[in-house]
């Protein structure tokens, strides 16, 4: 496919189009409902599944969550903007999400999402030309021991200075897995208190 084209999944969810869950869908779907007392408790699986499918949750696929869960379309869409992990517009194929609160500020986070803007060449909630990352200046992420830290997709990676997330980059950039997430819990250890 020619880098011009979009993706199957830019064209099946760009916000416009009819989108459907497919079989394979449908199984996982019955399969999830089964572990959840109402359909209403299944709201947040069905997102991520969806998620996972279409990159985002767009107006189309909440209701189409809702319509499967038979539910107003409002309060899938209530779910879905309440979680931040829930991606409400299309991102670059690396979500690189740095904390800035507190914690992380005071270790450098600020000079690294600058490192950052730097050596992609975009700025806070801009996509990369070629799709492939989206930076976000974010709230706590839960890892306030350990900053500054960044979430790539879904994993964390903490204690990051330029030359850390340079080494991430570069390998997400060539393809390849970046170094294994949260080494530097290998580090924690817990000392009692005498």
């Amino acid at each position: 496919m020619s880098s011009n084209q979009p993706s199957h999944r830019e064209v099946q969810n760009n916000g416009h189009g009819e989108i459907s869950f497919s079989a394979e869908q449908e199984a996982e779907i019955v399969d999830i409902l089964g572990k959840y007392p109402t359909q209403k408790s299944a709201v947040m699986p069905l997102l991520w599944m969806a998620q996972r499918e279409w990159g985002w949750i767009s107006h189309d696929v909440c209701r189409l969550v809702a319509k499967r869960l038979e539910l107003p379309p409002s309060h899938v869409l209530t779910v879905a903007t309440f979680y931040t992990m829930f991606k409400k517009t299309p991102t670059g194929e690396y979500l690189l999400q740095v904390c800035h609160t507190l914690s992380c500020a005071l270790v450098g986070a600020d000079n690294l999402i600058a490192h950052i803007e730097d050596k992609l060449g975009i700025k806070d909630g801009e996509t990369t030309p070629d799709g492939k990352f989206t930076l976000m200046r974010v709230e706590c992420l839960a890892s306030c021991g350990s900053g500054p830290m960044m979430q790539v997709n879904d994993d964390f990676y903490e204690g990051l200075n330029d030359s850390r997330v340079d080494d991430i980059l570069g390998s997400l950039s060539a393809g390849k897995p970046p170094s294994t997430p949260r080494p530097e819990v290998d580090q924690w250890t817990h000392t009692p208190v005498s």
